[in-house]
């Protein structure tokens, strides 16, 4: 069994200039998902990939162990490009490298680095034991339920439940729903061959984590992944 890990830090960030870099509880961001993706390497014998268009984040991350000599394309960098083409790409590049293929991939997200090592590793037994499935990614439970108490604008100009295919009266009646954390995903080769161009499949699991796991998206998250920090509610 043959295991690739993908890291993906495009360089450039409008709304947080260096947010793949920013230092946080004293390490860049970045550098968090080296150490898990070392310690899952570690168990599952895997080889380790880094996709980055940025000289300075391939500095950073070499100076925590992990070196590459691969640079993502241009076409690749911009606020537009798709992950699965981004991961697809680092995954030819590592098989054309090494002339091997590999057998499943799992990608470990910069901006949401609040993962165990036991996540990843039960996630990847139950994409392991479902044949049928393609791939699998982390998620969380969430605040609110789009068939009972999230509303949107409707072509009348009026608002309704988002998803109205049936009225439920009660959270607990409404069917269950998950947030997309963007900790991790995980796939089977066979995922990449079938083209699909979104995390999305016809065949997907997901991984409900069970502690509070969150995408950095602005500063306020970076203030409250530093407490979570260093208050050490989060064991790494």
């Amino acid at each position: 069994m043959k295991v690739l890990i993908t890291i993906c830090a495009r360089g450039g960030s409008k709304r947080l200039p260096r947010k793949n870099i920013k230092l946080t509880a004293g390490k860049p961001l970045i550098v968090y998902s080296v150490e898990k993706a070392f310690s899952i390497a570690e168990i599952l014998n895997a080889d380790i990939i880094l996709s980055t268009d940025d000289m300075k984040i391939k500095k950073v991350a070499a100076n925590f162990g992990l070196k590459t000599n691969y640079s993502r394309p241009t076409s690749l960098a911009t606020d537009n490009s798709g992950k699965i083409d981004v991961i697809k790409d680092a995954l030819e590049f590592s098989e054309k490298q090494k002339n091997i293929k590999y057998d499943y991939l799992i990608d470990l997200d910069v901006t949401s680095p609040l993962r165990t090592t036991d996540d990843i590793i039960s996630a990847f037994e139950m994409l392991k034991a479902d044949s049928k499935a393609y791939n699998i990614f982390s998620v969380s439970r969430p605040y609110r339920n789009p068939y009972f108490n999230m509303t949107e604008k409707k072509e009348n100009g009026y608002y309704d439940l988002v998803c109205k295919r049936n009225v439920f009266l009660t959270t607990q009646s409404a069917p269950e729903v998950y947030d997309l954390n963007a900790s991790f995903y995980i796939f089977r080769r066979t995922f990449f061959e079938k083209q699909f161009n979104s995390v999305f499949s016809d065949k997907t699991l997901v991984f409900p984590v069970s502690h509070i796991c969150f995408d950095i998206d602005n500063q306020e998250d970076f203030d409250y992944l530093e407490y979570i920090i260093e208050k050490g509610k989060f064991k790494f």
